[in-house]
């Protein structure tokens, strides 16, 4: 790492490229984990109301089975898998059936690898960096699942809850105490806007995965870094999601995951969260 760290010629390229291979995984991650766990729910709710046995073969496992075309199913080679290159040199289609691939593909690669980037330049090539890319790689996933089926597993917001608290016992970002008290607000702020909501309009207004969405990024800013989370993400979810209400023709009343606008108020957050606190103190005269 500290050979990294005094040659960055090399450090940043190795970056570079390893985040677009992450980022290639990472897109298996979020085409793959729901469609696993829909079919692992569905197998469980038959068992629990004693309903015979049908047959359904899982889908694709995220680790063992080799990427494939979704249309007709053909198993790609290495040679379609390089991250963005290929793409480009596939013109966007399959070589099989020609039909198109999705932009997804490419931009999840190319964001991943602009994050390890940014992780590398930020905080160096020793754990603080390694620290920041999983909580990047957990947010790409994060973030592309709840766009594509609002949903935000239990399998991901769990577990970067408790890195984030592992992290803290060696202080690599701050202490416990404060990782501790950052997650209990950040889960117990949405869960009382989420319960007041509800009791006035007798409606849910957000999904329970928001809650442990930000107690997880409460456990990486600390108590301090979870009102510039919802202020921002607050901000950027009104501006976007009022641009995509009006570009689709949708009224207010239609439903928008909230979890990409916490994942990135989360991550700006996470790196510069002091510096916003401290302007924001001096423009309010406070400091």
């Amino acid at each position: 790492m500290a050979f990294l760290d005094q040659n960055p010629g090399l450090g940043f390229p190795a970056a570079a490229g390893l985040g677009l291979l992450v980022g290639s995984f990472l897109n298996v991650v979020i085409l793959r984990l729901p469609r696993r766990l829909e079919w692992q729910w569905q197998r469980d709710s038959r068992e629990i109301l004693g309903e015979p046995e049908v047959y359904d073969p899982p889908p694709p496992g995220i680790v063992v089975e080799r990427s494939h075309c979704p249309h007709c199913k053909r198993v790609l080679s290495w040679y379609e898998n390089i991250p963005v290159v290929s793409y480009l040199i596939q013109r966007g289609r399959c070589r099989g059936c020609g039909t198109h691939i999705s932009l997804q593909y490419p931009l999840v690669e190319l964001l991943t690898m602009l994050l390890f980037l940014a992780c590398v330049w930020r905080f160096g090539f020793g754990w603080q960096g390694f620290g920041a890319i999983l909580l990047s790689c957990f947010l790409v996933a994060l973030t592309g699942i709840d766009l594509r089926t609002k949903l935000l597993p239990d399998q991901l917001t769990l577990p970067l809850l408790w890195l984030g608290l592992i992290a803290s016992v060696e202080n690599l970002y701050m202490g416990p105490k404060a990782a501790l008290l950052g997650a209990m607000a950040g889960y117990f702020s949405l869960w009382s806007v989420y319960w007041v909501f509800k009791q006035l309009t007798g409606k849910e207004g957000m999904g329970h995965g928001d809650f442990k969405l930000l107690a997880a990024l409460g456990a990486w800013v600390g108590l301090k870094g979870v009102l510039p989370i919802l202020l921002l993400s607050s901000l950027v979810g009104a501006i976007i999601g009022s641009i995509w209400l009006a570009a689709k023709g949708r009224d207010r009343a239609t439903p928008i995951p909230f979890g990409p606008y916490l994942a990135i108020a989360g991550w700006v957050t996470f790196f510069w969260g002091q510096a916003l606190i401290d302007g924001y103190l001096q423009l309010s005269g406070l400091k």
